[in-house]
């Protein structure tokens, strides 16, 4: 088990949205998120205390968290100081990178030499089967995305906060090292091989009641190049009863690819479903979801109301509103 509270580094991250690992514990876990540490040039804040490691140490904080996502998953030559260092303050550490803690025979050799533990989360630990396609009992509902972290995980959350507080049966299945760090558990599906992605989230989501529903975290986007067989591996392995479309309206390229321009909507609805239907043809788009961070109250409400308009499904910020009307789509089917 990774030991609680956590201090969250957000190394020299180029901006927030870089730092979606740490923003994710932040806001779904913020009891276990007691500062930041952040080095010359980060552009990202969270909002918490900027503690040294000393400072977080008497704080209470047990576990430095790497809380960024860059591309690639590497780590940057330039945090070793700052996660050797941590090591030898007494803390562990705590990692969804691809490149492993473990993999670094510094961080290792350090470990081993003060008594800390290196966890990587970004590591299968069960031997996934194939899929097989093969119709499962209970209801699934996952969210697919115009672009990568428009909020497909925050959707996830968001809705099985709310089937928990109406006495529903609900889990959120966590598919991704953020999502990980959250719960505690799921599986890395970004690092499994490929041949057993599907068949891994079929064995995330197995047999349940006929009334429960297992809330997908998306991954990637179907319109992303280089993450699309993630967001694949989640629509057949899923079998989503249910379909929620995430959107962030006021990006003008694929993150990380700027000469990509972000689908619409409708091009979006009009691919995932009907792939989605190859696994289970009864699957319905039931409603949007809209991160609305970057925008001002009036003109994120607009924003709702015009997209609203244009798909006839409901549209709403899930975390700035709460998701009771996404829920509401799923009583609805």
């Amino acid at each position: 088990m990774i030991k609680t509270p956590y201090l969250l580094f957000l190394g020299d991250a180029p901006d927030s949205l870089a730092a979606k690992v740490a923003q994710g514990i932040r806001d779904w876990r913020p009891d276990n998120a007691i500062g930041q540490f952040r080095m010359e040039g980060c552009k990202a804040d969270m909002g918490l205390p900027d503690m040294t490691l000393a400072e977080a140490k008497a704080a209470g904080a047990q576990t430095l968290v790497i809380g960024v996502a860059n591309r690639g998953g590497v780590i940057s030559p330039l945090w070793k100081k700052v996660l050797v260092a941590a090591l030898e303050e007494g803390f562990d550490l705590a990692s969804g990178l691809h490149n492993l803690l473990r993999d670094e025979p510094e961080l290792v050799a350090v470990a081993e030499a003060c008594g800390r533990a290196l966890h990587d989360v970004r590591i299968p630990e069960v031997k996934y089967p194939i899929a097989n396609g093969e119709k499962r009992s209970g209801k699934r509902c996952l969210a697919v995305g115009t672009d990568c972290s428009v909020g497909k995980m925050y959707t996830a959350l968001a809705m099985d906060k709310v089937m928990k507080a109406r006495g529903l049966k609900s889990s959120f299945c966590a598919t991704g090292q953020t999502g990980i760090l959250i719960t505690g558990k799921g599986i890395p599906l970004d690092a499994v091989v490929a041949d057993f992605m599907a068949g891994a989230v079929e064995w995330l989501t197995p047999d349940n009641d006929p009334d429960h529903w297992d809330m997908i975290e998306g991954q990637g986007s179907l319109f992303h190049v280089s993450y699309s067989g993630v967001t694949m591996a989640l629509i057949h392995g899923g079998q989503p009863d249910a379909l929620i479309l995430s959107h962030e309206p006021t990006r003008t390229h694929m993150r990380g690819l700027p000469g990509h321009a972000l689908p619409t909507l409708e091009q979006l609805r009009d691919t995932a479903l009907p792939l989605a239907r190859v696994a289970n043809p009864a699957c319905e788009v039931v409603g949007i979801s809209v991160n609305t961070a970057a925008l001002p109250e009036d003109a994120a409400l607009a924003c709702l109301a015009e997209i609203e308009a244009r798909m006839g499904l409901p549209a709403v910020d899930p975390f700035r509103q709460g998701a009771e009307r996404l829920v509401d789509a799923l009583a609805a089917l």
